[in-house]
């Protein structure tokens, strides 16, 4: 399928090439007239207006006729083309003189309302007034006659769809009927018979002449080039691209698929090589040479049929890209083959048929055989299309889900085409079968480009790592091909080279908000000043982060709020700055924003609560990354300050994310505020009996003894209760270091254990006794 796809894409190219240069051509004799408006800048403005009153007068009168040809309508709008754009600069014309006068009436101040304003300043004011409005005065004449130009533009447009639409819905005879066909047969075999017969009689001349023998020696060198090229230069292109296939490495699917263009030049050269060795002879007449004009296109649409279908439909033992079987492989490169000679079949006839004169009835049924056939080759490659991929082991092929959906489109129009032009709306089926079949074929092309940024982004032995930039690559690359494929895919399908030109040409213009006009390059502006501000933000902060603020004596809470409270304030103003540069007045937009605030307010109000809580405790600075705290019984430490929330990572290793209007309004316990110093206490329990002056001396000598424990103030170990199985003592003492509390307790205990049983000192534990209130029924019952 993908292969008549690409065919397709080669004529549609060509196609749309055609009556490009064809228009080019009809254009030529009007240069003149067109040429008025772009030497417009230097006439006086009162010959710029009238010579474009007389155009838009005349274009005006034109529009309302309904026997306008084509070629007057395109000459006239694009003389209006080159007067809209002259209107478009023209329309902010002046600015730098507004801006200044209307800052000499800003700087005067708002008119006094008690009247007592002095005469000087009120007359001053006046005429800086009237100069405004002299300097605004251009610029709206040229905004009106920029609406002028637009507008009419907008109606030569609407005739020609309405034209374009008419001519689709136009029913002729039905190509079946036997007259018809018959009559087509005739008019065919009358052209073959023409261009012999003017063969004959220029080879005649040429010989009587002596003219032949001159141009025969160029002629035959050139045919010999390109058969050459055709035959033996396609398949050294060819060998030296297999003999790459067995290479490895990254770019090896780049350099195939560049190769793989130059198998399309070289063969295609020598096209060109034989249509001018024949065109060399001049011994062809008007049918001939009609012929031979579109020789190149033809053998172009041959030659790009069948590099198409090689690259989707690849010979030998690899799947390609589809993942098709070597049967299912076969048939579509025959179907698509077969597509791209048809193609060129229908090329060669009708540039045969111009100059014949005969029915539109008997064209239709000219075309219809080959519609027919084109419907049966495409509805065949659609079930080639349509194929389930073969399934490879140790490979992931896809379910071809999307290829099902363009399968059962190209069997869907193939059948309907050809039934529609059997009708007698042979444009309607022309205009249908043709772009699809062109769409099918740069489907096919998208599909291997898309399909080569992949293979380029897939990692190779010992490179693993295939984030970043890099593996986003065959992303970007898919978008731009898409974005590029829309212009081609509206050639395809009908719109002209004026169309796309006047979608750009108001995408260029930009949309208004309020009364400013924001245009891709105020997009541009924005974005990349934006961009720049953003990137010297993350500078500073760097800078700050590793060489400015570490040779402070700020702790690191502190030296990560300022380089927080930076990065905040820099984006700030970089939006406020790129939004300056932009051109946008953010003033019209006063009344929105006080609208858009009262439901701001109401909807995200926790969000600005944190909001504001998060920049408060950056200024604050209660709570700095790395402080221990507790808070809503939660208990770790803090490892990231955001301005909405606060991520702490508690004891077992778990992100506990709160909110920072918690930590403000509410009760948090800092363990590490200030400095790390922070208090230990280890609970102990003695039997009854036992010296509790040799306790206390043991416990103390374990406190003290510890390297963590400092001795100002000195540890302490009191006695707390008598509780019910043991006398309780604690040991209370200041470590340097609070988030080693657990670590200090737990190797204290040990050593109180230790001791405690060296000095026979018995640690008591909870006993109970039972008490049976009647044995003897018990025993008894037993």
């Amino acid at each position: 399928m993908i292969r008549g796809l690409a065919c397709a894409v080669w004529i549609a190219t060509l196609a749309s090439l055609a009556p490009v240069a064809s228009f080019a051509q009809q254009e030529t004799p009007v240069e003149a007239d067109i040429s008025a408006p772009a030497s417009a800048e230097s006439t006086p403005a009162t010959l710029v207006n009238g010579t474009f009153e007389r155009l838009a007068a005349r274009a005006e009168v034109l529009a309302g006729s309904e026997n306008v040809s084509l070629f007057t309508i395109g000459r006239l709008r694009s003389e209006l083309v080159v007067w809209r754009d002259k209107f478009l600069r023209d329309a902010n014309v002046n600015s730098g003189r507004l801006a200044t006068v209307n800052a000499q009436i800003t700087a005067l101040g708002p008119v006094s309302e008690s009247g007592d304003e002095p005469q000087s300043v009120a007359a001053r004011r006046d005429a800086l007034i009237a100069q405004r409005q002299e300097l605004r005065a251009p610029r709206l004449l040229a905004q009106e006659a920029h609406a002028r130009a637009n507008g009419i533009i907008g109606e030569f447009d609407a005739m020609v769809l309405q034209r374009d639409t008419a001519e689709l819905g136009v029913r002729s005879p039905s190509p079946l009927n036997p007259t018809y066909l018959l009559a087509a047969g005739s008019v065919l075999w009358g052209m073959v018979a023409g261009i012999g017969v003017e063969l004959r009689a220029g080879v005649s001349f040429g010989l009587s002449s002596g003219g032949l023998f001159e141009v025969m020696p160029r002629a035959f060198v050139l045919f010999v080039v390109g058969v050459g090229l055709l035959g033996a230069g396609r398949r050294v292109v060819t060998q030296w691209r297999n003999r790459l296939a067995l290479r490895e490495g990254r770019w090896r699917a780049l350099q195939l698929f560049l190769l793989s263009i130059v198998q399309i030049c070289v063969p295609f050269l020598g096209v060109l090589a034989v249509a001018q060795a024949l065109t060399v002879l001049d011994v062809f007449g008007q049918l001939g040479h009609d012929v031979l004009e579109v020789l190149p296109s033809a053998g172009g649409s041959v030659i790009f049929g069948w590099w198409l279908a090689r690259h989707l439909f690849p010979l030998g033992a690899t799947s390609g890209y589809l993942g098709y079987d070597i049967a299912t492989r076969a048939s579509g490169r025959r179907y698509t083959t077969a597509i791209a000679w048809t193609f060129a079949l229908v090329l060669l006839t009708f540039a045969g048929l111009q100059k014949i004169d005969t029915t539109p009835a008997v064209l239709g049924a000219v075309a219809w055989p080959f519609l027919a056939i084109l419907g049966f080759l495409f509805w065949r490659l659609g079930r080639v299309i349509r194929t389930a991929p073969e399934d490879v082991e140790g490979k992931i092929v896809s379910v071809g889900r999307m290829r099902g959906y363009v399968g059962q489109v190209c069997q869907l129009v193939a059948i309907a085409a050809p039934v529609i032009a059997a009708f007698g709306f042979v444009a309607a089926g022309r205009a249908l079968l043709i772009p699809t079949i062109f769409s099918a074929a740069l489907l096919g092309v998208l599909l291997l480009l898309q399909r080569i940024a992949q293979d380029i982004s897939q990692p190779i032995e010992d490179d693993t790592d295939r984030r970043g930039l890099f593996a986003l690559l065959p992303v970007f690359i898919s978008f731009v091909l898409f974005l590029a494929s829309l212009p081609i895919f509206a050639l395809i399908w009908g719109a002209r080279v004026d169309d796309l030109l006047e979608v750009w040409t108001r995408f260029r213009e930009g949309f208004s908000v309020g009364e400013t006009k924001i245009s891709p390059t105020d997009f541009l502006m924005f974005a990349a000043v934006f961009a720049t501000g953003y990137l010297l933000t993350r500078f500073i902060q760097g800078a700050l982060r590793k060489s400015v603020l570490p040779r402070t004596r700020l702790d690191l809470g502190g030296q990560n709020a300022i380089v927080a409270g930076f990065g905040y304030v820099g984006i700030i103003l970089a939006a406020i700055i790129s939004i300056t540069s932009a051109g946008i007045d953010l003033s019209n937009l006063a009344i929105v924003a006080g609208a858009l605030s009262v439901g701001i307010g109401f909807g995200l109000q926790n969000i600005v609560s944190n909001f504001v809580s998060g920049i408060i405790l950056l200024i604050e600075r209660p709570v700095s990354e790395g402080d221990w705290i507790e808070v809503g019984g939660q208990m770790g430490y803090v490892r990231a300050i955001s301005v909405r929330s606060t991520r702490i990572e508690t004891f077992d290793r778990t992100d506990v994310i709160i909110p920072n209007a918690d930590l403000v309004s509410g009760q948090v316990t800092n363990w590490t505020r200030g400095n790390l110093v922070g208090r230990v206490i280890v609970p102990v329990g003695v039997a009854y009996g036992t010296d509790v002056e040799k306790v206390t001396a043991i416990l103390r000598g374990i406190a003290e003894a510890h390297p963590l424990v400092i001795m100002t103030p000195p540890p302490a170990v009191l006695f707390t209760a008598f509780g019910a199985d043991s006398l309780d003592f604690e040991i209370r003492a200041i470590l340097r270091d609070v988030n080693y509390v657990m670590v200090t307790k737990s190797e204290m205990n040990y050593e109180i254990s230790k001791q405690f049983a060296a000095e026979g000192i018995e640690i008591p534990f909870a006993q109970r006794d039972i008490w049976l209130r009647n044995p003897e029924v018990l025993k008894g019952t037993s």
